[in-house]
């Protein structure tokens, strides 16, 4: 059992970091995009939010995979610890909590999170069955 959650918490762990790097380089590219063209906030608000969600995935695919098992589970875990993370940086950052429009996008996390937590156990059950 003392193993199964150190491999949990570290499956978990790299999801988020991966969330996290993830996110940084699209916003680095997004900032420079906005700085360079005439390109708004406005304009790229929905290529953003699919960036995020992407993201999500790719970090709950990501805890799946290192998981090895119950990947709706680690990728949900995944995208809660993201949303804590998210929340204590607004509220302790600028004093302000999640709108009920962030709360429906960490919904979306959430999900999305999951969906890529089971995906990612398939692949990587899939791959140790191969070789």
């Amino acid at each position: 059992m003392m193993m199964e959650s150190k491999r949990w918490g570290s499956a978990i762990l790299h999801g988020v970091i991966a969330i996290f790097i993830i996110a940084l380089i699209v916003s680095f590219l997004f900032s420079v995009l906005l700085k360079l063209t005439s390109l708004t906030e406005d304009s790229i608000q929905w290529l953003v939010i699919s960036c995020s969600f992407i993201s999500v995935f790719i970090g709950g695919f990501i805890a799946g995979g290192k998981g090895k098992e119950k990947g709706w589970l680690i990728g949900g875990l995944t995208a809660l610890t993201y949303t804590g993370i998210i929340l204590l940086f607004q509220f302790l950052g600028y004093g302000t909590s999640l709108s009920s429009k962030q709360w429906l996008y960490h919904g979306g996390f959430l999900l999305i999170a999951m969906l890529g937590g089971i995906l990612g156990v398939n692949v990587s059950t899939s791959k140790r069955q191969t070789s």
